[in-house]
C-alpha cells in the first residue's frame, strides 16, 4: 500500500500545548500498556504498519515539522516537505510527484490519502489498504472512503451512494448540511465525507500537468510558491469527468507522439435521441433522474419533490416516462405529448416537467462543442512559426478557440468525410494558419456520435507519420470509450 498522510496544519485546536512550533500531532498523549507515551502520528504510522507491514508511507507536510517526523518516526517514512501553504490540491500533487519521481513508485499503482492524525482502530487502515487495491482496478478515476454516520453532523460533507453495495458510484455530493437536513440525509443510507480516497498514481499526475505548468517532481517544488491557493476537491473531485479525461489524455499523447500543436472535439450528434431514463429517491425531498442519450452519454439531474414517493409511485413514472420518451429527439417531444403524459402522472404532473427540461438540458449539453489542445507550444520550434506576428496569430487561435470550432464544424457537418483531411498552408481553413498544414480525423462512436481529432504543424510535417498516428488513435478512442 502507498499511503499519503496529510500533515500541514499547525493543530492549534489543542492550544497552548499545540502551537506553530509544536502541531498537535507530535504531542504524547496515548499511553501505551508499557506507560510509554506516543503522539498521534506514531499511533497511526504503528497501526499502518500492524496492517501492512511493507506499506510505503509518506508524510505530506510543511518544512518546519520535518525533525518532528525524523525524530518520532525515523528515517524509514517519506517525506514530500511543502515549501510553502497552498491547500490541498498542490500538496497531494507535489507528494504524488515525489513518489513518482523520488521513490519510484510505478504510475499504475494506487495511492490513498488520508489526514495524519484519525482517532480509529486498525480495521480503518485494513479498510485504506483495500481502497488502494480498488482504485488499481481501474473502475474510477477516484475511489471514495464513505464513514458511516454516527450522528447527524454539521460538520462534515455528506456522500450519496446510488445504492447500499459495499462498493458503489457516487449518485451525489451534500455540502454540509443543517442538523434536521442531516438527519434525513442518514435516515436515507448517506456517509459522511471524511476526506478519505484512493486513485492510480498516474490519473494524478495527468491531472496535474493538465492544470499545473511543471516537469517533474523537481521543477514543481522550485516553483511551489507560485502555485495557486485550491482544494483537492475543487480542484479534482467535484470536475471529474471520465469523458474529458480520455479527450485530454489522448490529446497529449498525440502531441508528444507527433510534436505538433493537437486538438480533439468531443463527440456529438444533431438530433440527440434519449435512451433510458431512470429516476431513485435520493431523500423525502429528492429524486436523482439519470437520462442516458444516444453514444451512452449519461447525465444525472437531482429534482425536487414536495413529498416522499413510494417505491410503486417512481416504478410507474419510470414506465410512463421510458414508454413515451425513449427513442425520440427534443424536436420530436410536442406539447401534446408532455399534456397526456401529466394527465397520467396525475398530482405527480410536475416530475414529468422537471423530467422534460432534464432531458432538454443533457440533449443541449451533449451537442455544446467541446475542444481539447495540447502541445500549442511544439509549432513554436520550427523558425517559420515562431517570429512575432505569426506566433501572436497562432497563440490568439488556440486560446479563443474560435477558428478551432469552425474547423471542427465544417469536418462534422460533412457527411462524407470519415477519413483522413490534409490541408496544406493556403488550403487550411482557419485564416491565421495559412503558414500551417492541418490534418485532421473524423472518429465515430455508436449511434452516429462524431468528432474531430486534429494536428497542426509546419507545411514540412512528417505527413506520413502523422496520417498514421491520427488512424491509431482513431482505434484507441473507440477501444477506450467503449471500457
Amino acid at each position: 500500500m502507498n499511503i499519503v498522510l496529510l500533515s500541514g496544519g499547525s493543530g492549534k485546536r489543542l492550544w497552548p500545548l499545540s502551537n506553530d512550533i509544536r502541531s498537535k500531532q507530535f504531542i504524547k498523549i496515548f499511553k501505551l500498556e508499557d506507560g510509554r507515551y506516543e503522539s498521534m502520528v506514531q499511533r497511526v504510522y504503528r497501526q499502518i504498519r500492524n496492517v501492512d507491514s511493507g506499506a510505503r508511507i509518506t508524510v505530506a507536510t510543511s518544512k518546519t515539522q520535518v525533525s518532528a517526523i525524523h525524530n518520532q518516526l525515523g528515517d524509514g517514512v517519506g517525506i514530500s516537505v511543502e515549501p510553502c501553504r497552498r491547500d490541498t490540491f498542490p500538496a497531494i500533487v507535489l507528494a504524488t510527484a515525489y513518489l513518482h519521481d523520488v521513490q519510484g513508485i510505478d504510475p499504475e499503482e494506487g495511492v490513498v490519502v488520508c489526514p495524519v492524525d484519525p482517532y480509529v482502530d486498525e480495521s480503518y487502515f485494513a479498510m485504506l489498504k483495500t481502497l488502494g487495491q480498488q482504485a488499481e482496478k481501474g473502475e474510477a478515476n477516484l475511489v471514495l472512503m464513505g464513514i458511516e454516520p454516527t450522528y447527524p453532523s454539521e460538520k462534515y460533507g455528506y456522500i450519496i451512494p446510488e445504492n447500499d453495495k459495499k462498493v458503489s458510484r457516487v449518485a451525489t455530493f451534500k455540502e454540509k448540511p443543517d442538523t434536521k437536513t442531516a438527519e434525513e440525509y442518514i435516515k436515507k443510507g448517506a456517509l459522511w465525507n471524511g476526506g478519505v480516497f484512493a486513485y492510480k498514481l498516474q490519473y494524478v499526475l495527468e491531472k496535474a500537468h493538465e492544470l499545473l505548468d511543471f516537469t517533474d517532481y523537481q521543477d514543481l517544488f522550485g516553483k511551489y510558491d507560485t502555485l495557486t491557493k485550491i482544494s483537492f476537491d475543487y480542484a479534482v473531485v467535484e470536475k471529474e469527468d471520465k469523458i474529458e479525461h480520455l479527450l485530454k489524455q489522448v490529446a497529449r499523447v498525440l502531441a508528444n507522439n507527433t510534436n505538433y500543436a493537437t486538438l480533439i472535439s468531443a463527440p456529438t450528434v444533431h438530433h440527440n435521441k434519449v435512451k433510458f431514463i431512470q429516476l431513485s429517491r435520493v431523500d423525502e425531498k429528492q429524486l436523482l433522474a439519470v437520462i442516458v442519450v444516444e453514444g451512452n452519454m449519461i447525465r444525472n439531474n437531482i429534482l425536487e419533490v414536495q413529498e416522499a414517493l413510494d417505491d410503486e409511485t417512481i416504478l410507474k413514472l419510470n414506465m410512463l416516462l421510458n414508454t413515451n420518451l425513449n427513442g425520440l429527439s427534443i424536436d420530436e417531444i410536442n406539447l401534446g405529448m408532455i399534456a397526456a403524459m401529466k394527465q397520467t402522472a396525475g398530482i405527480h404532473s410536475e416530475i414529468v416537467s422537471s423530467v422534460i427540461d432534464a432531458v432538454a438540458e443533457a440533449i443541449r449539453a451533449d451537442e455544446d462543442l467541446q475542444i481539447y489542445t495540447s502541445g500549442a507550444n511544439n509549432i513554436f520550434r520550427y523558425p517559420e512559426l515562431s517570429d512575432g506576428q505569426r506566433a501572436s496569430e497562432l497563440i490568439s487561435a488556440f486560446e479563443e478557440k474560435k477558428q478551432l470550432t469552425e474547423l471542427v464544424q465544417g469536418t462534422l457537418t460533412d457527411e462524407k468525410n470519415t477519413g483522413i483531411q490534409v490541408y496544406i498552408g493556403e488550403e487550411t481553413p482557419m485564416a491565421n494558419m495559412k503558414d500551417c498544414s492541418v490534418v485532421t480525423a473524423t472518429y465515430e462512436l455508436g449511434s452516429g456520435m462524431k468528432g474531430t481529432i486534429g494536428v497542426i504543424g509546419p507545411k514540412r510535417m512528417d505527413y506520413e507519420k502523422v496520417v498514421d498516428a491520427l488512424k491509431t488513435m482513431k482505434k484507441q478512442i473507440d477501444q477506450l470509450y467503449d471500457m
